[in-house]
């Protein structure tokens, strides 16, 4: 891909398109304004989002990048070819302070499945260039090059993961939650966090995204492909409930800090103006289509959910079995079923967090309350939903938990009577460290219908057409060392009239 990183004039192109259109106030008078990269997100056969944020110096404690107080003109192009001879779209967006000049477009009109590449300038600098795809038409399946990841902890290793993914230029990459964890710095880790205390105001969050966005493995992700996002916890507080926090540390309004989390993750996300966040409240959950071979269903599965059962934690507990407590919400979840019921391709993916499937720790019962084990028939009714449809395509992807695991969603889990689905879960980029390759953690008495695990740190890679989907699990041995090669660690394939993990 090319990378312009540097104060840079070209004959043509951005240089001539944009110098009537600069603020006077601006041009020439920053340093290097693109320090986060670019990102591209939400694709539609029409077109995507791009976004950047303007940030000379990104890690200034107000949060605000070191940019000044003045409405800024940015320009952008989006061609056919990645030399930029091929213009098909051009524009100015107009950046404010109170977004922290963060850049969001929302493009239509181009051709559906196929790639483009885009790039921004301002004040005489121009940007990387940005690799899009636009999803395939409507009535058309071609086979899509996935990968998903989760769980980034920028302390505790190397992004070398991001690096590997791009390095695969897939279509599509999903990031399914704690994109940024939001813990006090420590002094035992292989980096820091900025700022060094745990952050709950809106100047903090937006520091420690922009920390992360100038994490070059990171920036190559994104610059790679379109990104589709959900968050977890940590991106405003770990194991949060709706409004009820994990705990009283720091002190202050929750409410409050969860406007700013959200504000500054949206303002750091290539996602389209209808997920613009209101006060504490942000629309995160929809759907996403991708021809007709798949829909993404993507899930937001902290902001409406009850408070964990029984203080939290691995428990024996019959209140996880109240078919009044949700991890999704009322609302959510009519829609989820409105969306499988339709059943708009053959495949049905839910872009999620927390584990799906039954998974019982030891023999007593004892279960996971901040997963769907702990809101089990909330998720009853949801593969009730799709099963009584025919949907044999479903496949959840999921996070959170810093393993690998792949297992087959069952009908009825104590009788283990009938496979109706497919979990897939990706380990962690790079939280949990290392890992450890020997370990294993499969108990095929307790949980007969989890057929995968793996700690190492990685992603998932899946090539699916509208016959089947081949999976890979994709690690690297360290993450405490910069640039470790990747691996297939485990494979699997699933058939999309026949659910369930089966040999390549």
């Amino acid at each position: 891909m090319t990378t312009l990183r540097r104060r840079t004039f070209i004959v043509g192109g951005l240089a001539g398109a944009s110098a009537g259109v600069l603020l006077p106030a601006l041009a020439n008078a920053i340093s290097y304004p693109f320090t986060l990269g670019v990102a591209s997100g939400e694709p539609a056969a029409d077109g995507f989002v791009i976004w950047t944020r303007l940030a000379p110096n990104p890690l200034n404690a107000d949060g605000l990048g070191g940019m000044p107080n003045t409405n800024t003109a940015v320009d952008w192009q989006v061609a056919t070819d990645e030399r930029f001879t091929a213009i098909v779209r051009t524009g100015t967006f107009t950046t404010t302070q109170a977004s922290a000049h963060s850049v969001h477009v929302t493009l239509t009109g181009l051709e559906p499945g196929r790639e483009y590449w885009y790039r921004f300038r301002t004040g005489g600098h121009i940007s990387p260039v940005g690799r899009a795809l636009t999803a395939p038409a409507v009535g058309t399946q071609p086979e899509l090059t996935m990968l998903f990841a989760s769980c980034s902890h920028y302390e505790e290793g190397y992004f070398t993961a991001y690096r590997r993914m791009a390095e695969e230029h897939p279509d599509l990459i999903l990031h399914l939650g704690d994109y940024i964890y939001e813990g006090g710095a420590t002094t035992t880790k292989v980096r820091q966090f900025a700022p060094a205390t745990e952050i709950s105001t809106l100047a903090n969050y937006r520091v420690r995204h922009a920390q992360y966005k100038t994490d070059p493995d990171l920036q190559a992700a994104h610059a790679t492909a379109p990104w589709l996002v959900v968050w977890d916890d940590h991106e405003v507080e770990n194991n949060y409930a709706d409004l009820v926090r994990n705990d009283s540390s720091p002190a202050g309004d929750f409410t409050a800090r969860r406007a700013a989390a959200y504000k500054a993750y949206y303002e750091h996300m290539p996602l389209r103006s209808a997920q613009a966040p209101s006060a504490e409240n942000m629309l995160l959950h929809r759907r996403v289509r991708w021809g007709s071979l798949a829909t993404f269903h993507m899930l937001d599965t902290r902001q409406y959910r009850n408070d964990q059962a029984c203080g939290d934690g691995t428990k024996v507990c019959p209140a996880a079995d109240d078919p009044a407590r949700s991890l999704t919400g009322t609302s959510q979840e009519t829609w989820l079923i409105d969306g499988l019921r339709q059943k708009l391709g053959t495949w049905d993916f839910l872009g999620q967090q927390v584990f799906f499937a039954q998974r019982l720790a030891a023999a007593d019962g004892s279960k996971s309350m901040d997963a769907w084990d702990g809101y089990t028939a909330n998720r009853t009714r949801i593969q009730n939903a799709w099963d009584t449809n025919g949907n044999k395509g479903t496949v959840v992807l999921t996070g959170d938990v810093h393993r690998s695991w792949g297992a087959n969603l069952m009908q009825n889990y104590g009788t283990q009577n009938r496979i109706i689905g497919t979990e897939l879960v990706t380990t962690s980029i790079t939280s949990g460290g290392d890992g450890n390759a020997a370990d294993n953690s499969l108990n095929p008495t307790l949980n007969p219908h989890v057929k995968y695990f793996k700690n190492l740190r990685g992603y998932v890679k899946t090539r699916t057409t509208s016959a089947e989907m081949r999976v890979d699990y994709r690690a690297v041995d360290k993450v405490t060392v910069r640039d470790y090669p990747v691996k297939t660690v485990g494979s699997f394939v699933v058939e999309s009239t026949n659910p369930g993990l089966q040999a390549p």
